[in-house]
């Protein structure tokens, strides 16, 4: 019988998160935001609720980069980047936060904008810019203007869409478009500017009367009338930011037909269990035992698991299912101590055996057959160590696991329970795999090993000598120890990750289905495969 006390973890870190959310979605700040009101400007996320189907669910990605880093003064790289419908079609969405140093760009602002570039790349959905920024943060151009991860790269994969991919790309210039960044909406298909806030141009007016004497205001220089009338480099000019977003919305209409999917999908059904349930389900340590088959009643249609291999290496579940209506495979950890057959001893939960590698390994290549989307629930603390495991040539079983994994074409989908450790987070479609979407419970732990592991590991050696001896550890030897806890306990923590763009985005349980079922509705947008970042069609 659980106490109260064992029901709270996750529901104290989902409350801590939504507390961080709401604080870093005013961006700049209060008075930040009443400025941009004064200049007849909306915020970069009010813009994205218009531009977007009304009450329909949209999902942000990387809203917690940055947020731990510049004495917390550029939060979300003050750049926004979100999936949502227009016209029910899935889209992604890049806008600038003027709010933040003019919507300058942070060496992690490039890091979100290329992630968002690649899932609309990977998908072949639409892109829309929303550009409203001063370019480079100067003194942190050395993390923003060079290197192969630079600004540049932007331009490439603005290139690469244009003109290989058919990605559809609209820019709107809805503020200041200066310098280099100005071959963003350049690069794309459609550009449409706002008339008396929107500017363009290679320099401002003060650039401008700097390098050559010239006198000229900014409106005239590279203003919306300019663009349209003069230049030619604009195609659309509006009386107002509304009018703007709703040509965009208009323009996203008049498209092609997306590509139709051959996923089986069905009318959606509710789970078995509310996705709130999740409170309760996972223990309050972290460390402690629960049944994985709850959490799967909180996710999938009716709680229904058409299970593979039911009988065989049962810490890990393996089988087909629907979520909001769409055709899944399913592999997910279980947790706790797992009876094994013929009298063997039980497996850990969470600890992949050299029979589970081989049975995910060949479920995988099943749906891969089927181009049948995989979810890869984490809760794993890694691979089987020990003679017994290496004398079953557990390391060839792993590498089945790994390279299924991997090769695989269908989409991945990754959502991280508690434990994302060892070589095991590698198996579960890591992020260095390429998988399509990573998300993370505000449980989520993510490291190479949990901090007493990394006591052991590191002090072992040192600890057995003074057993030997039959000595204590000394103050200094425990304090070193202790830091060392702490270090691992902060780099675990999902909030770290997200920080760093580890993992797309914290859900919380109210909306784990609505982020899952649009991360899967963008990814069959295409039948194209993606082996890395993307995928030329012909490939």
């Amino acid at each position: 019988m659980k106490t109260q006390e064992q029901q709270t973890r996750l529901k104290e870190l989902a409350e801590e998160y939504i507390r961080l959310e709401r604080k870093l979605k005013l961006g700049g700040g209060v008075e930040k935001i009443e400025k941009i009101h004064s200049q007849g400007k909306l915020t970069a996320r009010e813009r994205i609720d218009l531009l977007f189907d009304k009450d329909s669910y949209q999902q942000e990605i990387g809203l917690l980069v940055a947020y731990d880093e510049y004495k917390g003064q550029a939060p979300a790289a003050a750049v926004v980047t979100s999936i949502g419908r227009i016209h029910g079609r899935e889209c992604v969405v890049i806008a600038n936060d003027a709010t933040i140093k003019a919507g300058a760009w942070y060496p992690e602002t490039i890091k979100k904008i290329l992630r968002a570039q690649e899932i609309a790349m990977r998908n072949n959905v639409p892109i829309i810019y929303l550009v409203d920024s001063a370019g480079v943060n100067l003194p942190y151009q050395g993390g923003v203007f060079p290197g192969q991860y630079g600004a540049a790269r932007i331009f490439y994969y603005n290139s690469l869409m244009r003109r290989y991919l058919k990605t559809p790309q609209i820019a709107a210039v809805m503020g200041m478009c200066v310098a280099g960044g100005a071959y963003l909406p350049a690069l794309s298909d459609v550009i449409l500017m706002v008339e008396g806030t929107s500017f363009m141009g290679l320099g401002g007016a003060n650039l401008v009367k700097g390098a050559t004497g010239q006198s000229i205001d900014n409106e005239t220089l590279g203003g919306a009338m300019t663009h349209n009338a003069i230049s030619g480099v604009a195609h659309y000019r509006t009386k107002d930011e509304q009018e703007c977003l709703e040509k965009i919305r208009k323009l996203v209409s008049e498209l092609p037909n997306k590509h139709q999917t051959k996923v089986s999908i069905t009318e959606p059904q509710k789970p078995k269990s509310s996705p709130e349930k999740l409170y309760e389900v996972l223990p309050q340590e972290h460390k402690s035992p629960y049944d994985m088959r709850e959490v799967l009643d909180c996710i999938l249609d009716e709680g229904e698991l058409d299970e593979f291999q039911a009988d065989f290496a049962k810490e890990m579940i393996c089988g087909t299912a629907r979520i909001c209506g769409i055709q899944v495979g399913i592999i997910a950890n279980a947790r706790g101590m797992v009876k094994n057959s013929a009298g063997k001893p039980p497996k850990f939960g969470g600890i992949i055996y050299k029979d589970s590698a081989e049975k995910c390994a060949y479920f995988i290549e099943n749906c891969n057959r089927h181009s049948t989307p995989i979810v890869y629930i984490q809760d794993v603390s890694g691979f089987m160590v020990g003679a017994e495991a290496e004398h079953s040539g557990i390391i060839r079983s792993g590498a089945m696991f790994v390279e299924a994994m991997a090769t695989a074409t269908s989409p991945k989908i990754v959502l991280t329970i508690n434990h994302a450790s060892g070589a095991g987070y590698y198996a579960m479609a890591g992020q260095g795999f390429d998988p399509d979407f990573i998300f993370s419970l505000p449980t989520g732990r993510m490291g190479v090993m949990e901090g007493d592991s990394a006591v052991q590991a590191i002090f072992g050696t040192q600890l057995e000598k003074l057993k030997k001896a039959e000595q204590a550890p000394d103050e200094a030897l425990i304090a070193e120890m202790d830091k060392v806890r702490a270090t691992y306990e902060k780099e675990l923590d999902a909030k770290h990750a997200a920080a760093r763009g580890l993992v797309d985005a914290i859900v919380i349980p109210e909306d784990l289905r609505n982020a899952v079922e649009i991360a899967l509705q963008t990814c069959l947008n295409t039948d194209k495969p993606h082996l890395g970042a993307f995928v030329l069609p012909n490939i």
